[in-house]
Protein backbone atom coordinates (compact mmCIF):
# COMPACT_ATOMS: atom_id res chain seq x y z
CA UNK A 1 0.00 0.00 0.00
CA UNK A 2 1.26 3.35 -1.19
CA UNK A 3 0.69 6.37 1.57
CA UNK A 4 0.94 10.00 1.89
CA UNK A 5 1.78 10.99 5.14
CA UNK A 6 1.30 14.81 5.83
CA UNK A 7 3.16 15.65 9.02
CA UNK A 8 5.06 18.63 9.78
CA UNK A 9 6.16 16.94 13.33
CA UNK A 10 9.42 15.26 12.47
CA UNK A 11 9.66 12.59 15.35
CA UNK A 12 5.73 11.43 14.50
CA UNK A 13 6.08 11.10 10.88
CA UNK A 14 9.35 9.63 11.33
CA UNK A 15 7.59 7.22 13.74
CA UNK A 16 4.49 6.42 11.48
CA UNK A 17 6.94 5.70 8.75
CA UNK A 18 8.92 3.25 10.58
CA UNK A 19 5.72 1.64 11.87
CA UNK A 20 4.17 1.48 8.49
CA UNK A 21 7.37 0.35 6.99
CA UNK A 22 7.94 -2.83 8.76
CA UNK A 23 4.22 -3.33 7.97
CA UNK A 24 5.26 -3.25 4.32
CA UNK A 25 3.66 0.12 3.19
CA UNK A 26 5.20 2.55 1.40
CA UNK A 27 5.05 6.17 3.07
CA UNK A 28 5.86 9.06 1.35
CA UNK A 29 6.34 12.24 3.81
CA UNK A 30 5.36 15.70 3.46
CA UNK A 31 5.94 18.32 5.78
CA UNK A 32 3.99 21.33 4.63
CA UNK A 33 0.82 21.83 2.19
CA UNK A 34 3.52 23.10 -0.43
CA UNK A 35 4.84 19.34 -0.66
CA UNK A 36 1.84 17.30 -0.20
CA UNK A 37 0.38 19.25 -3.34
CA UNK A 38 3.65 18.49 -5.55
CA UNK A 39 3.53 14.79 -4.56
CA UNK A 40 -0.02 14.28 -5.38
CA UNK A 41 0.36 15.84 -8.87
CA UNK A 42 3.08 13.99 -9.53
CA UNK A 43 2.54 10.42 -7.64
CA UNK A 44 -0.25 8.21 -7.19
CA UNK A 45 -1.51 6.66 -3.41
CA UNK A 46 -3.98 4.37 -2.18
CA UNK A 47 -4.27 6.92 1.29
CA UNK A 48 -3.55 9.76 2.47
CA UNK A 49 -2.68 10.63 6.28
CA UNK A 50 -3.60 14.32 6.97
CA UNK A 51 -2.32 16.14 9.69
CA UNK A 52 -4.26 19.26 10.43
CA UNK A 53 -2.78 21.77 11.95
CA UNK A 54 0.80 22.24 8.74
CA UNK A 55 3.07 25.08 8.88
CA UNK A 56 1.44 26.89 5.61
CA UNK A 57 -2.16 26.04 5.90
CA UNK A 58 -5.24 24.23 7.45
CA UNK A 59 -4.37 20.69 6.25
CA UNK A 60 -8.41 20.52 5.63
CA UNK A 61 -7.58 22.47 2.23
CA UNK A 62 -5.57 19.49 1.10
CA UNK A 63 -8.34 17.44 0.95
CA UNK A 64 -10.45 18.92 -1.82
CA UNK A 65 -7.28 19.03 -3.60
CA UNK A 66 -6.69 15.52 -3.15
CA UNK A 67 -9.94 14.79 -4.86
CA UNK A 68 -9.17 16.74 -7.44
CA UNK A 69 -5.67 15.03 -8.72
CA UNK A 70 -6.41 11.90 -7.13
CA UNK A 71 -10.36 10.95 -7.46
CA UNK A 72 -11.63 8.74 -4.88
CA UNK A 73 -8.25 9.34 -2.56
CA UNK A 74 -9.04 7.94 0.94
CA UNK A 75 -8.03 10.57 3.49
CA UNK A 76 -7.35 9.82 7.27
CA UNK A 77 -7.14 12.90 9.61
CA UNK A 78 -4.67 13.06 12.19
CA UNK A 79 -5.92 15.70 15.07
CA UNK A 80 -5.37 17.03 18.44
CA UNK A 81 -7.10 14.90 20.87
CA UNK A 82 -9.46 18.77 21.79
CA UNK A 83 -10.17 19.51 18.38
CA UNK A 84 -13.61 18.31 18.15
CA UNK A 85 -14.72 21.28 15.56
CA UNK A 86 -11.33 20.30 13.10
CA UNK A 87 -13.12 16.56 12.85
CA UNK A 88 -16.66 17.73 12.16
CA UNK A 89 -15.43 20.24 9.78
CA UNK A 90 -12.82 17.73 8.52
CA UNK A 91 -15.28 14.80 8.19
CA UNK A 92 -18.13 17.26 6.78
CA UNK A 93 -15.12 18.41 4.03
CA UNK A 94 -14.69 14.75 3.07
CA UNK A 95 -12.29 12.91 5.28
CA UNK A 96 -13.08 9.41 5.48
CA UNK A 97 -11.77 8.65 9.39
CA UNK A 98 -9.69 10.62 11.58
CA UNK A 99 -7.65 9.58 14.53
CA UNK A 100 -6.51 11.25 18.02
CA UNK A 101 -2.61 12.07 18.78
CA UNK A 102 -1.51 10.43 20.31
CA UNK A 103 -2.54 7.41 19.17
CA UNK A 104 -1.99 3.63 18.97
CA UNK A 105 0.10 2.31 16.13
CA UNK A 106 -2.17 -0.74 15.95
CA UNK A 107 -5.53 1.22 15.86
CA UNK A 108 -4.08 3.35 13.35
CA UNK A 109 -2.97 0.12 11.36
CA UNK A 110 -6.70 -0.80 11.85
CA UNK A 111 -7.97 2.59 11.08
CA UNK A 112 -6.01 2.26 7.54
CA UNK A 113 -7.12 -1.13 6.40
CA UNK A 114 -10.61 -0.31 7.13
CA UNK A 115 -10.71 2.91 5.63
CA UNK A 116 -8.77 1.05 2.29
CA UNK A 117 -11.20 -1.95 2.57
CA UNK A 118 -14.08 0.47 1.82
CA UNK A 119 -12.54 2.56 -1.28
CA UNK A 120 -11.26 -0.79 -2.98
CA UNK A 121 -15.19 -1.95 -2.59
CA UNK A 122 -15.69 1.14 -4.09
CA UNK A 123 -13.75 0.97 -7.06
CA UNK A 124 -14.96 0.23 -10.79
CA UNK A 125 -14.69 -3.01 -11.96
CA UNK A 126 -12.62 -1.71 -15.04
CA UNK A 127 -9.07 -0.10 -15.21
CA UNK A 128 -8.75 1.88 -18.18
CA UNK A 129 -5.84 3.59 -20.01
CA UNK A 130 -6.95 4.93 -23.25
CA UNK A 131 -7.35 1.92 -25.88
CA UNK A 132 -6.34 -0.28 -23.23
CA UNK A 133 -9.19 -1.93 -20.94
CA UNK A 134 -8.73 -4.51 -18.70
CA UNK A 135 -12.21 -5.91 -16.98
CA UNK A 136 -10.85 -7.14 -13.62
CA UNK A 137 -14.25 -9.07 -12.98
CA UNK A 138 -14.09 -11.28 -15.96
CA UNK A 139 -10.29 -10.64 -16.24
CA UNK A 140 -10.66 -9.61 -20.00
CA UNK A 141 -8.05 -7.47 -21.48
CA UNK A 142 -8.56 -5.27 -24.85
CA UNK A 143 -6.42 -3.28 -26.67
CA UNK A 144 -8.15 -0.91 -29.14
CA UNK A 145 -11.09 -4.05 -28.89
CA UNK A 146 -9.16 -6.98 -29.57
CA UNK A 147 -8.72 -9.08 -26.67
CA UNK A 148 -5.29 -10.28 -25.55
CA UNK A 149 -4.46 -13.59 -24.61
CA UNK A 150 -2.51 -12.81 -21.26
CA UNK A 151 -0.62 -15.30 -18.83
CA UNK A 152 -1.76 -15.22 -14.72
CA UNK A 153 2.14 -13.05 -14.39
CA UNK A 154 1.22 -11.21 -17.33
CA UNK A 155 -1.78 -9.90 -16.25
CA UNK A 156 -0.46 -9.36 -12.89
CA UNK A 157 2.17 -7.16 -14.28
CA UNK A 158 -0.56 -5.13 -16.15
CA UNK A 159 -2.61 -4.74 -13.54
CA UNK A 160 0.42 -3.36 -11.74
CA UNK A 161 0.36 -0.68 -14.93
CA UNK A 162 -2.58 0.05 -14.44
CA UNK A 163 -2.77 0.57 -11.40
CA UNK A 164 -0.13 3.19 -11.20
CA UNK A 165 -0.43 5.19 -14.47
CA UNK A 166 1.75 8.25 -13.27
CA UNK A 167 4.50 6.03 -11.72
CA UNK A 168 8.21 4.65 -12.62
CA UNK A 169 7.86 1.04 -11.09
CA UNK A 170 11.12 0.00 -10.65
CA UNK A 171 12.70 -4.20 -10.45
CA UNK A 172 11.73 -4.65 -6.93
CA UNK A 173 8.78 -2.97 -6.92
CA UNK A 174 7.12 -5.30 -10.11
CA UNK A 175 8.92 -8.63 -8.49
CA UNK A 176 6.56 -7.44 -5.43
CA UNK A 177 3.27 -7.14 -7.58
CA UNK A 178 4.09 -10.35 -9.07
CA UNK A 179 5.57 -12.63 -7.00
CA UNK A 180 4.82 -11.13 -3.17
CA UNK A 181 7.08 -9.46 -1.12
CA UNK A 182 8.60 -12.05 0.97
CA UNK A 183 9.70 -13.93 -1.95
CA UNK A 184 13.55 -13.90 -3.45
CA UNK A 185 12.74 -14.04 -7.36
CA UNK A 186 15.70 -14.13 -10.36
CA UNK A 187 15.47 -10.93 -12.47
CA UNK A 188 15.55 -12.96 -15.28
CA UNK A 189 12.64 -14.35 -14.37
CA UNK A 190 10.85 -11.27 -14.59
CA UNK A 191 12.08 -10.09 -17.28
CA UNK A 192 11.28 -12.98 -19.23
CA UNK A 193 7.35 -12.14 -18.22
CA UNK A 194 7.67 -8.29 -18.82
CA UNK A 195 9.39 -8.89 -22.60
CA UNK A 196 6.28 -11.23 -23.16
CA UNK A 197 3.94 -8.25 -21.92
CA UNK A 198 5.55 -5.68 -23.98
CA UNK A 199 5.34 -8.00 -27.05
CA UNK A 200 1.50 -8.14 -26.64
CA UNK A 201 0.19 -4.77 -25.84
CA UNK A 202 3.34 -2.69 -27.75
CA UNK A 203 6.42 -1.23 -26.27
CA UNK A 204 5.01 2.06 -26.94
CA UNK A 205 2.51 1.46 -24.36
CA UNK A 206 4.94 -0.07 -21.51
CA UNK A 207 8.22 2.26 -22.16
CA UNK A 208 11.53 1.89 -20.48
CA UNK A 209 12.95 4.73 -18.20
CA UNK A 210 16.84 3.80 -18.37
CA UNK A 211 18.12 3.10 -15.03
CA UNK A 212 14.84 3.68 -13.52
CA UNK A 213 12.19 1.19 -14.49
CA UNK A 214 9.15 1.05 -16.45
CA UNK A 215 6.19 2.90 -16.52
CA UNK A 216 2.86 3.19 -18.64
CA UNK A 217 3.01 5.89 -21.24
CA UNK A 218 1.00 8.70 -21.55
CA UNK A 219 -2.21 8.97 -23.81
CA UNK A 220 -0.08 11.49 -25.87
CA UNK A 221 2.86 9.14 -26.06
CA UNK A 222 0.98 6.14 -27.39
CA UNK A 223 -0.31 8.17 -30.26
CA UNK A 224 2.87 8.98 -31.20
Amino acid sequence: MNILLVEDDAVIADAIRVYLGNSLMQVTHAATLGEAKHYLTACQFDICLLDIALPDGSGLSLIKFARKYSQGLPVILLTAKDARDDKIQGLNTGADDYITKPFDFEELMARINSVYRRSTRQLDSFLRHGNLHYDLANKVVKLNDKRLALSASESKLLIAFLSNPNRILNEDQLKDYLYGVNEDVSSNALNVHLFNLRKKVGKNIIVTERGLGFRLASIEEQSQ
